[in-house]
């Protein structure tokens, strides 16, 4: 049986205030454009997850909410303060304990991104995957029962893409 599972590192966040709390950073305009253009990509592809596993960060809510404007049906989402700033294996232990069959999860770096590396037999041909920006988005298929199974290296990955793939890098591109 192939289980899914969608890794998004959260959209690109605010620095303007250098003093503001780490957990309550919002996403800057760079990322409110990179985050429904994932959904999108998402939509468009047929990547639909039944829940969504996000850190209870804001610029990580705040990625979700915008990416589920662009998925019908929308996931369920499950806010979590265990995903904030995670290690790779704590994300891990956390998925193996779900049972959806499509999964996708919104973390920070670099937990998502070693995750990420950690879970496919091979990256795909992209010169982001190993260092996953913000937003990067990877599918990964796994040919188990039950996320129990899925384990290191475990993973295909079908599919990955930044937003500079989506929509560019100029500010006509995002405003």
């Amino acid at each position: 049986m192939t289980k899914r599972l969608i890794l998004i590192r959260h959209a690109k966040s605010s620095w303007s205030d250098p003093f503001a709390d780490d957990h309550a950073r919002v996403l800057n305009d760079r990322g409110r454009a990179s985050a429904p253009a994932i959904g999108s990509w998402m939509a468009e592809h047929g990547y639909m997850p039944d829940i969504i596993l996000c850190s209870d960060a804001t610029r990580t809510h705040e990625t979700a909410d915008l990416i589920m404007q662009k998925l019908d049906p929308k996931p369920e989402l499950h806010l979590s303060p265990q995903i904030y700033h995670a290690a790779p294996l704590t994300l891990l232990e956390l998925i193996q304990r779900q049972t959806a069959d499509c999964i996708a999860l919104i973390g920070h770096n670099p937990g998502i991104g070693m995750l990420a590396n950690l879970l496919v037999k091979s990256a795909p041909d992209h010169t982001r995957y190993s260092d996953y920006p913000t937003c990067a988005t990877a599918v990964i298929d796994f040919e188990i029962d039950g996320w129990a199974d899925a384990g290191q290296r475990g993973g295909t990955c079908v599919d990955f893409t930044v937003p500079r793939d989506l929509i560019g890098t100029s500010r006509t591109d995002i405003d």
